[in-house]
């Protein structure tokens, strides 16, 4: 299923609104980014196995882990990935449910989650909507 640009990216901006308040702190200057596909480099980054599709992508350091006095790198990034997201979804709703998961599973990995946490919390949250 594919839709015009601005309609995904209204999709990503609706959910990234729906950050609570508790949470906007901590993404406040984290560039989200749509992309349109994963750049080559970006798969590599990640432990992603053949047939698995990257939907999204945080790079950046987890706010857990982050110092005192140390010194800032570039701003964090989360990247979300339109045709992969697109690729799986069959229908509009489907579609936007996709990007609020994939937008909280980025969230969540710059908040210093890891993957099987986000991966438990999304089983819970899908058992229990």
């Amino acid at each position: 299923m594919q839709i015009p640009l601005a309609h995904f990216e209204k999709l990503v901006h609706d959910t990234i609104e729906a950050v609570p308040e508790e949470f906007r702190a901590s993404i406040r200057g984290v560039a989200f980014v749509i992309e349109e596909t994963p750049r080559r480099a970006a798969t590599g980054e990640i432990e992603i196995t053949r047939g698995e599709v990257l939907l999204g992508l945080y790079q950046g350091v987890p706010r857990t882990a982050w110092g005192v006095g140390e010194i800032q790198g570039p701003p964090d990034k989360i990247s979300i990935f339109k045709q992969s997201i697109e690729s799986l979804a069959h229908d509009g709703e489907e579609l936007k449910e996709m990007v609020r998961d994939v937008v909280w599973h980025e969230i969540g990995h710059c908040l210093g989650y890891g993957e099987d946490e986000l991966r438990e919390m999304e089983a819970e949250h899908h058992k229990h909507p």
